[in-house]
């Protein structure tokens, strides 16, 4: 990496007209201002516009973006937004979803410096998702819906330019995901059988909500032949029993997304969300013997399950605690019987969901500002 792309975004509050006869791209990228990408020239009419959209005030904090501790402030949070190439009215879901990535609770700083290759996953519920066009049906998780994908984009560019992630420096990831380029989808709430997850939540239909979670990139579930719940379950706990990702061998949260299909087959059968969240839950396990290749290269405890786990050869290790630590949701096309997998980063991080307008749901978590800890 050359030393001018490890240049500290703060001076991303400078008047970014000036390039003295340098090409705009060039000079981004010289400054290191980019996700690698070509970015939108953050033009003074379209940072207004966006500033507006968060409610005015250019100097207001929004939150401080780590490891580098960054100011996110409004004018710097709709530079990144302009450059991404997001509209002014995604400006309050992209701000909902930056400020739940800032919670402590979230772990962010982990996330963005650990070696693993964990990214940022942002699911969006309730009427914004048609408000401001984002796509919950075929090819939700990419590409060519500009909703997601640059709400995704900016998203990453913020973690880059006000968090300091830039790769080798602050983010030691080993091979990095295609997931830290944009990761942000929506819920298909209108082809689901079950109330949205929003709702689960204690939210109502009417809220707009952001969950986030740290997460791998979804792994396929080709499940073509069941049409019953158990089968199609037992297809999705394939995928999740591998020993490979940090939930068998460190516990925590992870995301299944389920396609409309599937889920509408396994609702068929009086199945509720809950039922398929305990179904997985309890069955979705690993003997202990396989996650430590059986003491072949030295006994081993594993510090990172639950104390309460048993750690006998043959012991059961369930992927997650609970069935509450498996977060469900119905998203993609109606045809086709796919569904995905969403490894999370063990207990090193947990999620959050935000109400856009900030509001605490009247039921559910712990929320705190509209924030629910999960």
């Amino acid at each position: 990496m050359q030393a001018s792309q490890k240049v500290a975004a703060n001076n991303l509050e400078e008047d970014m007209s000036a390039f003295n006869g340098v090409d705009p791209q060039e000079w981004y990228f010289a400054q290191g201002y980019t996700d690698g990408l070509p970015v939108v020239t953050p033009t003074l009419g379209k940072v207004d516009a966006m500033i507006a959209a968060l409610g005015g005030d250019p100097q207001f904090l929004e939150a401080r973006v780590p490891p580098r501790w960054g100011n996110l402030t409004r004018r710097v949070l709709a530079i990144n937004a302009v450059m991404a190439g997001c509209l002014p009215i995604y400006a309050p879901v992209l701000r909902t979803a930056m400020r739940a990535m800032c919670e402590p609770h979230f772990n962010l700083n982990a996330i963005q410096a650990t070696t693993h290759v964990i990214a940022p996953l942002a699911i969006v519920n309730g009427p914004v998702r048609h408000e401001i066009g984002m796509n919950s049906g075929h090819g939700a998780f990419g590409p060519g819906n500009r909703a997601n994908a640059t709400i995704g984009r900016a998203i990453r560019l913020m973690l880059l330019n006000v968090g300091g992630a830039l790769p080798g420096v602050l983010d030691k990831s080993t091979q990095g995901t295609p997931a830290k380029y944009s990761y942000c989808v929506a819920e298909n709430e209108e082809d689901s059988p079950w109330a949205p997850y929003h709702v689960e939540k204690g939210y109502r239909l009417e809220d707009s909500t952001v969950f986030v979670i740290g997460a791998e990139s979804n792994h396929n579930i080709n499940s073509p032949l069941p049409n019953d719940p158990e089968g199609i379950l037992d297809d999705v706990i394939s995928s999740m029993t591998t020993v490979v990702h940090n939930n068998a061998r460190a516990s925590g949260h992870c995301t299944v997304a389920l396609s409309p299909e599937h889920a509408q087959n396994i609702a068929r059968e009086g199945w509720t969300r809950h039922d398929v969240r305990c179904y997985l839950q309890m069955y979705a396990t690993n003997k202990f013997g396989k996650i430590v290749h059986n003491h072949k290269y030295g006994k081993a405890y594993n510090r990172h399950l639950p104390k309460y786990y048993r750690r006998d050869l043959d012991s059961d290790i369930p992927i997650v605690p609970s069935p509450d630590n498996i977060h469900l949701f119905v998203i993609g096309g109606t045809a086709g019987r796919f569904s995905s997998f969403i490894p999370g980063w063990g207990h090193y991080n947990s999620p959050v969901l935000r109400a856009v307008d900030g509001i605490a749901p009247n039921g559910g978590p712990v929320c705190i500002d509209g924030t629910c800890y999960l």
